[in-house]
C-alpha cells in the first residue's frame, strides 16, 4: 500500500519509510499533469485535492485547457480493495485508484487496466441535494475529511478476515455509470454510510489520463536515470579509489612479508645462537654439579670421621666426668672435716667487734632518722588537718591543699625509699655477718688457746644478733606505722576528692544564681525610665564566695546566698 500527497509543482510519495519528491513535467493535448500519479502501481488509489487560491471548483478535463488539478492540493491517496458488482459478471474484488479534489472531484481507476476511469464532480450545490438525500450530517467543507476517515477505515479492516467496513463499486453496464457505496457490516445488516454516482471517463479523458500517467513514467524514468548514473559515478570513483588503496596495501603487504621474512631469519639465528650458548651453560652447569656432588660425598666422608672421633672423645668424657664425681665426693668427706676444724677457727671472730659497733651505730642513726620521719608525719598530719579545713572555704585552699598533699606524699615517698635503704644496709650487714662466717669456716690453722676467746666472740655476736633481730622487730613496726600513714593519707585523699565534688557543686549553683541575677537585672532593665533601675551587668557570686587574689585563705567560708532547689553540699 502507498499513500501520496500531492502539491502544486511536485509530488511527495511516501512508501516503506522512503520519501522522495519529483518535479512532474509533461503536458497531454496542452494539460499539464503535475498533480496526476507518478508512480503507477497495482492497486486502488483515493486522491483529494482542494484548490489554493479560494475554493476553485473546476470542471472535468476538456481539450485545449489547462489541466485544473494542476492548482489542487491532493488530500488522501491510498490503495483500496473495491467490491466490484457488474450484471454480466460475479462479484470480485479489485485494486482501484481514487483521486479526489474539490470542488469535490473524485477519480477512480485501475492499474491492471489503463482503460479502467470512473469519475465524480460535487460542487456545493450538489452536495446539498447529495446531503438531503442521503442524510449526512457534514457540511461540505467537512465532507472531504469524513470521506477521507471513512477509506481510512476500510484501509485498516482490509488485512482482515471479516472486515467491518467495505467498499462497494457497482456497474450497471460497461458504459455505464457506476455506484460506489462505503458499506458497514455488523451482525445485523450492512449499514450503506455513502453512496456516489460515478460516471465513466470518456476517450478524452482516459487519453488524458494515460498521458498523464506515461508522464509520470517518463518523469519517474529521468530520474531514476539521473540517479542511476550518479550512482554509477560514484561506484566508479570508489572503485578507482579501493583499487588505488588495494595497490597500496598490496605494497605494504610485501614490504611487510620482506620484514617478517628478515625478522624471521634474524630472530631464527638469534635463536640458534641463543640455543648454543643455553647448551653451553647447561653443560658448564653439569660439571658444576658434579664437581660440587664429589666435593660434597669428600665432604660427607670427612663428617662421618669426625663423627667417630667425636664418639670416642664422648666415651672418653663420660670416663672422665664418672672419675670427676668420684673426686667429688670425696672433696665433700673433706669438706665435712674442714667444717669440724672450723669449729677451731672462731678465735679470728673478734675482728667483728668492731664491726658490730660500727653496726650498732648506724642502727642508732637509723632510730634518729625513723623518729624525725615520724615527727615530719605527724606534722604532714596536722597539716592535711588544716589544708581539710581550708578546702572547705575556698577553692584557693583547696589548691593549696593539693599542693600541700603532693608534698606529703612525697615525703611519704622518701620516708619508704629510706626504709627501703635501711632494710638494705641490714641485708648488707647480714651479707656480710655470713661472709665472715664462710670465713671462720674456711680457717684450719687455730690453737686452743683462743677458744676461750672464740666463745666470748660468739656470747658477742649472739648478743649482736639478738640486736639485730630487736632492730627488725622496730623495723617492722615502722612498716606498720607507715602503712597506717598511707591508709590516712588515702582518707585524705577521699575527702579531698569529696571536697572537690562539693566545690563544683557549689560553682554550678553559684553559676545559676547568677545567671538567675542577670535575668532579674536584665527584667528591671526594661522599666519606665522613672523607676529605678539595675545595671545590666553584675559582679559574679564568686566574687562574694572566694577570696581575693593573694589574700589568705579564711578558715571559715563566707556565709552563701539561699540555694536554688538544688541544695549546696559543703
Amino acid at each position: 500500500m502507498k499513500t501520496h500527497f500531492r502539491s502544486v509543482g511536485g509530488t511527495i510519495d511516501r512508501a516503506a519509510g522512503s520519501t522522495k519528491k519529483n518535479a512532474a513535467s509533461g503536458s497531454v493535448g496542452g494539460c499539464k499533469a503535475a498533480n496526476t500519479r507518478s508512480v503507477v502501481r497495482e492497486g486502488v488509489y483515493t486522491e483529494f485535492s482542494q484548490s489554493f487560491a479560494g475554493l476553485l471548483r473546476c470542471p472535468p478535463v476538456s481539450t485545449g485547457a489547462v489541466c485544473p488539478f494542476s492548482v489542487m492540493e491532493t488530500l488522501f491517496n491510498r490503495l483500496l480493495e473495491v467490491v466490484v458488482r457488474c450484471r454480466d459478471c460475479e462479484d470480485r474484488y479489485e485494486a482501484c485508484v481514487f483521486s479526489v479534489w474539490q470542488d469535490l472531484v473524485l477519480k477512480l481507476t485501475d492499474d491492471k487496466d489503463p482503460y479502467f476511469l470512473f469519475s465524480l464532480s460535487v460542487s456545493e450545490e450538489d452536495f446539498q441535494s447529495l446531503k438531503v438525500q442521503q442524510g449526512l450530517l457534514v457540511d461540505f467543507s467537512a465532507f472531504p475529511q469524513k470521506f477521507i476517515d471513512l477509506l481510512e477505515l476500510c484501509s485498516s479492516e482490509q488485512c482482515s478476515d471479516a472486515p467491518r467496513f467495505v467498499l462497494h463499486l457497482t456497474c450497471q453496464s460497461p458504459e455505464g455509470p457506476a455506484h460506489f457505496s462505503v458499506v458497514e457490516t455488523n451482525a445485523f445488516k450492512h449499514l450503506n454510510h455513502l453512496s456516489l454516482r460515478l460516471a465513466p471517463g470518456s476517450d478524452r479523458d482516459v487519453r488524458d489520463h494515460l498521458a498523464a500517467c506515461l508522464s509520470a513514467v517518463k518523469a519517474e524514468k529521468q530520474a531514476l536515470d539521473v540517479k542511476l548514473k550518479k550512482t554509477e559515478e560514484d561506484l566508479s570513483r570508489q572503485l578507482s579509489y579501493a583499487q588505488q588503496t588495494l595497490c597500496e596495501r598490496s605494497k605494504e603487504l610485501e614490504k611487510l612479508r620482506s620484514d617478517w621474512t628478515h625478522q624471521t631469519s634474524s630472530l631464527s639465528s638469534r635463536h640458534a645462537e641463543e640455543l648454543q650458548s643455553e647448551r653451553e651453560k647447561s653443560a658448564e652447569l653439569q660439571q658444576q654439579a658434579e664437581r660440587l656432588r664429589e666435593e660434597l660425598q669428600s665432604r660427607l666422608a670427612q663428617l662421618e670421621e669426625s663423627c667417630r672421633d667425636l664418639t670416642r672423645d664422648k666415651y672418653q668424657q663420660e670416663a672422665a666426668l664418672r672419675d670427676l664425681q668420684t673426686k667429688l665426693q670425696h672433696a665433700d668427706q673433706e669438706s665435712q672435716r674442714w667444717k669440724q676444724q672450723c669449729q677451731a677457727a672462731r678465735r679470728e671472730n673478734g675482728q667483728l667487734d668492731s664491726e658490730l659497733q660500727q653496726q650498732q651505730s648506724l642502727v642508732v642513726r637509723l632510730q634518729t632518722r625513723v623518729a624525725v620521719l615520724e615527727q615530719e608525719s605527724r606534722d604532714q598530719q596536722q597539716l592535711m588537718k588544716r589544708t581539710h579545713d581550708v578546702l572547705e572555704a575556698t577553692q584557693q585552699q583547696k589548691v593549696r591543699s593539693t599542693a600541700q598533699t603532693r608534698k606529703l606524699e612525697a615525703t611519704v615517698k622518701s620516708l619508704s625509699e629510706e626504709l627501703l635503704k635501711a632494710n638494705g644496709i641490714i641485708q648488707k650487714l647480714q651479707a656480710e655477718v655470713r661472709a665472715l662466717l664462710g670465713k671462720v669456716k674456711l680457717k684450719n690453722t687455730v690453737t686452743v688457746s683462743q677458744e676461750k676467746r672464740l666463745q666470748d666472740t660468739s656470747q658477742k655476736l649472739q648478743r649482736a644478733e639478738q640486736q639485730l633481730h630487736d632492730l627488725e622487730q622496730q623495723l617492722a613496726d615502722r612498716d606498720l606505722q607507715v602503712e597506717k600513714l598511707k591508709e590516712q593519707l588515702d582518707g585524705t585523699v577521699q575527702k579531698l576528692n569529696e571536697s572537690r565534688d562539693v566545690l563544683k557543686t557549689n560553682e554550678n549553683v553559684i553559676s545559676w544564681l547568677n545567671k538567675q541575677l542577670n535575668e532579674k537585672q536584665l527584667q528591671k532593665s526594661y522599666l519606665p525610665a522613672d523607676g529605678p533601675r539595675l545595671p545590666l551587668t553584675a559582679a559574679p557570686l564568686q566574687d562574694h564566695f572566694l577570696p581575693p587574689t593573694g589574700a589568705p585563705a579564711a578558715h571559715h567560708p563566707a556565709p552563701a546566698p539561699p540555694p536554688p532547689p538544688a541544695a549546696i553540699h559543703r
